[in-house]
C-alpha cells in the first residue's frame, strides 16, 4: 500500500514540495479555494498524475480540459513516477473559477520535486541488501517468509578489545562487519534540493538496547545508534547518495527482549520553528536465536579436561576420537583448576544469518574451576559467547542438564531443529530448580521449544544421567536411549537361571571397588526398591518424551542400569552409567560398566552391543570408574564436542 501524505496548500503562491516516489499527496482544494470559488480546473506536467476523489471515496483521473464542481471535501490525488531531473522541474496548477466561468478567481501552483528514498535491508534473506523490497517492514516466518536477520555479535575479533565486539563503541578492526547486518539507505533526484531537508534514522529507547549501529563514511566508522543514542539526523542536500550503515546485535532474545528490532526512516522538512516529518518508512530485523546441536550432527572438535587422576581415561578417551578422526581439545589443569565437568561448564551451539554462520557457547552460571575456560580458550573471532547468571544457582543449573532432541515431527507439526530437553523438579516439591534466566533465555529462542523433565530424583540431577541420543538410520533417524534399572534386573535375573548367580561385578584390577555378585544384587532388598523407584521415574519422562517427541516404543531403546538411593534420598549410579556417552557419529566412547565376567565377556556390554551395533554405530567401552564414576559423573559428564550446524535454516521454520 502506498504511503499516503496530507498536503496544505495556500493560494496566490508557489507551493514547492519535495515528492517522495511512492507516496500520495492527498490535497483538500475546497478549504484553501477562494471565496466565491464554486469549480476549478487542474493542469499537470506530463509527469505528474492527478485525481480527484470526493466524499465518497470515488477516485477519477483529473483530465485538464474538465472542469469540475468545488464541494466540501473534494481532494486532489497526486502521484509521480519518475524521479525530477531538476529541481521544482513539474508543476500542478489549480485554477478556481466563480459565477463567470471564462475568468478565474484565483490559482494555486505546485512546483514538485520527485526523489527516490529507501531504507533497505536483506529482506528475502538471500545474503545481499536488496533494493526497496516491498516486505522490508515486517518479519515472516517460514519458507516464504521475509524480513531481515541480525546476528549478535558475540564473538571478539580483536584481542586488544573488551571482552565481546559489542562492547565497544566502536569498530576497531573492519573485520568485524562482517558479523554485522547491514542496511543502506538509498536517496536518488536532482543535484541540488531545497535546502535545510534532513534524513532522521531513530529506533525506540526499548529497541536502543537491542542494537549497536555504525555508519560507513569513506574509511571511518561512527556510532550513530544505540543504547541511549536513539536518533541520528543527516543533511539531505542533493538526491543521489547511499549511507551504508552496519548493526550488531547486543542480546540474544530473553524473557524480557524481544526477537524483532524496527528502525525507523523520516525525510524533515523546515519549518518556520522546527522540523515536521513528511515521509517515513521502517524495516524490521528479528535477532537471530542461539540454536543447540543434537547428537545426530556430525562433530567437529571434542573438548576434554587433563586433570590428576585422569591419565587412562585420556588415553582410551583419545582413541575414540582418533576413530572418529576429530580434532580434540584438552584443557590443561591451568585453566581447568581441577575441574573435569567440560560439559557441566558449557553448551557448545551456533548463531546464524544469511550472510555469516558462527559457533557460539553458551557459559552455565555454575562458575567454578572451568570459569575461564570459555574466555580464555573459545571467544575470539569468529566463536561467540553468551551466558545467564544467578545469584540463587543448584546443581541443575550445569549444561549436563541441558540436552536437544533431533528433529521430529509431533501430531504433524515439525521441529526441524529438535527441542530442547531440561530436568527440573515437580512444582512445589523441592526448591531444586533450573535458574529463572538460564530457563527464560532457553524458551526466548523460540526455534528450539523446551520440554522440561522430572530429574530431581537423581542426586546430580541432570537428565543426561539417564537419556541420550544415537543416530539411526532408519525410522526417524535416531534412537533415544534410557536407563532402565527393569531391564538390568532381567538381564541379572537371567543370567542368575543360567547358573552364573556368583558371578562378580568389579572383579577388575583397574578400578578400587569391592567386587558383588549377581545373587547379592537380586537379593538386596533396599537396591530392589530403589530401581523400582527410579523406574518409575524414568517411565513418567519416558511418557513425556514419547508424547513431547512423537516417539513410539520402537524409537526408545533400553540401557541396562542401576541406581542406589543414598544422598539426601535421590539416586547416583550403582555402577559406571552406559547411557552417560560421547556420541561421535557413528562412535560411541561409552563408560565400561565393569560388569561380571561370563565367559570372557561382560553381558552388559553385550546387551548394549547387541542393541546398537546394528544400527550401524561403534560401541567402544571407556575406563571412567576411578577419574569420573566415583565423582558421580561419566564420560558425557567429562567432555563436549562442538558439532557442525543445521543444514535447515532456523528462519524457514513455520511458527
Amino acid at each position: 500500500m502506498s504511503k499516503q501524505r496530507t498536503l496544505r496548500i495556500e493560494c496566490g503562491k508557489p507551493n514547492q514540495v519535495i515528492y517522495v516516489l511512492g507516496t500520495v499527496l492527498n490535497i483538500d482544494i475546497y478549504k484553501p479555494a477562494p471565496l466565491g470559488s464554486q469549480s476549478f480546473e487542474v493542469r499537470c506536467s506530463p509527469g505528474v498524475k492527478c485525481s480527484i476523489s470526493d466524499l465518497h471515496n470515488i477516485t477519477v483521473a483529473a483530465d485538464d480540459a474538465k472542469r469540475w464542481t468545488l464541494n466540501n471535501g473534494t481532494l486532489l490525488v497526486v502521484t509521480m513516477e519518475k524521479i525530477s531531473n531538476d529541481l521544482n522541474d513539474n508543476k500542478v496548477t489549480i485554477i478556481f473559477y466563480g459565477d463567470k466561468l471564462d475568468k478565474p478567481i484565483d490559482k494555486i501552483i505546485l512546483q514538485l520535486t520527485a526523489v527516490y528514498i529507501s531504507l533497505d535491508v536483506d529482506a528475502d534473506r538471500d545474503g545481499k541488501v536488496e533494493k526497496n523490497n516491498p516486505n522490508k517492514g515486517s518479519w515472516k516466518w517460514g519458507p516464504n517468509g521475509h524480513g531481515a536477520v541480525l546476528l549478535v555479535n558475540s564473538d571478539k575479533e580483536a584481542h586488544t578489545t573488551a571482552k565481546y565486539d559489542r562492547s565497544d563503541d566502536t569498530v576497531p578492526i573492519f573485520e568485524d562487519l562482517a558479523d554485522m547486518s547491514q542496511m543502506i539507505l538509498r536517496t536518488e533526484g536532482p543535484k541540488f534540493l531545497l535546502p535545510d531537508y534532513k534524513l532522521q534514522l531513530y529506533i525506540s529507547a526499548s529497541d536502543g538496547k537491542k542494537v549497536q549501529v555504525f555508519r560507513h563514511d569513506l574509511t571511518k566508522m561512527t556510532k550513530v545508534l544505540g543504547t541511549t543514542m536513539l536518533s541520528s539526523v543527516m543533511d539531505y542536500t542533493k538526491g543521489n547518495n547511499e549511507y551504508n550503515f552496519f548493526i550488531e546485535g547486543l542480546t540474544f532474545p530473553d524473557e524480557a527482549i524481544g526477537s524483532l528490532v524496527a528502525f525507523n526512516l523520516s525525510l524533515l522538512e523546515p519549518m518556520i520553528v522546527g522540523y515536521a516529518p513528511i515521509f517515513t518508512e521502517h524495516v524490521v530485523f528479528c535477532l537471530a536465536p542461539w540454536i543447540m546441536t543434537p547428537n545426530t550432527l556430525a562433530p567437529q572438535e571434542v573438548f576434554v579436561c587433563s586433570v590428576r587422576d585422569n591419565a587412562t581415561f585420556l588415553k582410551e578417551f583419545t582413541a575414540v576420537v582418533e576413530k572418529a578422526k576429530c580434532k580434540l581439545t584438552v584443557c590443561n589443569e591451568d585453566v581447568n583448576r581441577n575441574d573435569r565437568w567440560i560439559q557441566d561448564e558449557i553448551e557448545f551451539g551456533y548463531s546464524e544469518a544469511p550472510h555469516k554462520t558462527f559457533p557460539v557457547v553458551f557459559d552455565s552460571p555454575r562458575n567454578l574451576g572451568l570459569e575461564m575456560f570459555p574466555y580464555k580458550k573459545l571467544l575470539g573471532p569468529d566463536f561467540g559467547h553468551v551466558t545467564r547468571t544467578s545469584d540463587q544457582r543448584s546443581g541443575l543449573d550445569s549444561f549436563g542438564n541441558l540436552e536437544v532432541s533431533p528433529p521430529v515431527t509431533v501430531n504433524g507439526k515439525e521441529y526441524p531443529m529438535g527441542r530442547i530437553i531440561i530436568g527440573n523438579a515437580f512444582p512445589n516439591i523441592s526448591d531444586r530448580k533450573m535458574t529463572k534466566a538460564v530457563r527464560d533465555f532457553l524458551y526466548a529462542q523460540t526455534v528450539q521449544p523446551l520440554i522440561e523433565l522430572f530429574s530431581d530424583w537423581l542426586f546430580v540431577g541432570h537428565v543426561d544421567e539417564f537419556l541420550t541420543f544415537v543416530p539411526a538410520p532408519d525410522r526417524k533417524g535416531f534412537r533415544l536411549l534410557l536407563a532402565s534399572p527393569d531391564a538390568c534386573c532381567k538381564l541379572f535375573m537371567k543370567l542368575q537361571q543360567e547358573g552364573h548367580g556368583e558371578a562378580q561385578m568389579f572383579e577388575s584390577e583397574n578400578i578400587n571397588a569391592k567386587p558383588v555378585k549377581i545373587n547379592e544384587i537380586l537379593s538386596n532388598e533396599k537396591l530392589r526398591k530403589d530401581n523400582a523407584y527410579v523406574q518409575r521415574c524414568v517411565d513418567w519422562n519416558r511418557d513425556v518424551l514419547k508424547k513431547e517427541l512423537g516417539l513410539d516404543e520402537e524409537d526408545i531403546i533400553d540401557i541396562p542400569m542401576l541406581f542406589k538411593i543414598e544422598y539426601l534420598q535421590r539416586a547416583g549410579a550403582f555402577f559406571p552409567d552406559m547411557v552417560n556417552m560421547i556420541v561421535l557419529g557413528k562412535y560411541l566412547g561409552i563408560p565400561k560398566p565393569f560388569g561380571p565376567l561370563i565367559n570372557g565377556e561382560c553381558p552388559l556390554e553385550s546387551a548394549v552391543r547387541s542393541a546398537l551395533e546394528p544400527l550401524g554405530l561403534d560401541c567402544n567401552f571407556i575406563n571412567d570408574f576411578a577419574s569420573y564414576h566415583l565423582h558421580l559423573g561419566e564420560v558425557h559428564c567429562g567432555s563436549n564436542v562442538l558439532r557442525k550446524p543445521f543444514a535447515f535454516k532456523w528462519w524457514n521454520m513455520e511458527i
